[in-house]
């Protein structure tokens, strides 16, 4: 009948099924890709880690000593650095000088530049991936937890070098004590512990042993080497160390008595860090569940978040929710930290 107005057809299920598949299909791509990068980047660190491995067993003279990287002139790795001039412009600023110490603290190696360049491409998946699978709302979220995240990563694996340093600590300082015992100079001694220590505090040390060969003064060195690797027991030992040397005597009393102290203490924190572990787990827990609870229920009802997301109100709920998950996290950490 002329001016009457044909009924609105509603989408066929065939077309809702293959907007959420192409959505599907999206975020698994670009999981892949972020998966991808990943896999290169562990590959890359893992046979930079296998050469230094050989090179230390090969034992031919004059063999480089791996070192962290991003010393001048000691990198322990003879790849060819990417993303060079990014690094060069990098290293002019205050931010990105702080970054290198740190990167050199955690042992990987990567340069400044490389670093950023990666994350920023991390930071670009996560943002595409979170916008395509949940709603456009959460990719600046999600890179924000991206970087927080690479943060997070670099603190990890610095306290963790710095935990595998402490438990060389009793071999250290009675590898010292026989050194002195026997009448070898201190900067003698440390150089024999740099050889007969695996990683990393080989490594810390033959970097002590460089830089008095090139005329730093011992306390100035062994400071710098508890800056890199801050902790009471390092400290302890420092401070032994360059009293002895500044007072002169024999210290190979305090040292084999420093070695019982600290092989007590690292029993002590291998408990501790043993009775920790479920609620450290908790922690992470949390956040999981969270994002869980919104994946499911976009899938339930596609298209739910960015509904939920497209008014002021629900933006403000989402930023409360996903503030409320932080909160908690940082709390159950907080509580599950003892110092030891």
């Amino acid at each position: 009948m002329t001016g009457t107005m044909e009924p609105s057809v509603p989408e066929s299920p065939y077309a809702l099924a293959l907007g959420s598949t192409a959505q599907f299909t999206l975020g698994a791509t670009l999981a892949a890709v972020a998966l991808a990068a990943l896999g290169v980047l562990t590959y890359a660190s893992g046979r930079a880690r296998r050469q230094a491995l050989i090179d230390r067993l090969s034992g031919a003279e004059g063999a480089p000593r791996a070192l962290p990287s991003g010393r001048s002139g000691t990198s322990g790795s003879s790849r060819r650095r990417r993303f060079t001039a990014v690094d060069r412009r990098l290293r002019t600023t205050g931010p990105g000088r702080r970054l290198q110490a740190k990167l050199a603290a955690t042992g990987l190696d990567l340069s400044a530049g490389e670093f950023l360049v990666y994350l920023a491409g991390l930071v670009a998946v996560v943002w595409m991936l979170a916008s395509a699978v949940l709603a456009p709302f959460f990719g600046p979220i999600a890179g924000l937890v991206g970087v927080l995240a690479a943060k997070a990563f670099l603190d990890h694996q610095r306290q963790r070098r710095t935990e595998q340093f402490i438990n060389q600590l009793p071999e250290l300082s009675r590898i010292l004590a026989n050194a002195t015992s026997a009448g070898l100079a201190l900067r003698t001694a440390l150089g024999m512990a740099a050889e007969e220590l695996e990683a990393p505090a080989g490594d810390e040390l033959a970097l002590v042993t460089n830089q008095l060969a090139v005329g730093r003064s011992i306390d100035d060195a062994l400071n710098e080497l508890a800056e890199r690797l801050p902790s009471r027991e390092l400290v302890v030992l420092v401070t032994t160390l360059v009293l002895s040397n500044r007072a002169g005597g024999t210290i190979v009393g305090s040292l084999r008595n420093l070695t019982t102290t600290l092989e007590e203490r690292k029993e002590t924190r291998r408990e501790v860090r043993t009775m920790l572990a479920e609620v450290n787990a908790t922690a992470f827990t949390i956040p999981l569940l969270g994002l869980g609870a919104m994946l499911m229920m976009n899938s339930m009802m596609p298209g739910a978040l960015a509904r939920v997301t497209g008014s002021p109100v629900g933006q403000i709920a989402m930023v409360v929710a996903v503030g409320l998950f932080a909160a908690g996290f940082l709390v159950i950490r907080r509580l599950g930290r003892i110092e030891v």
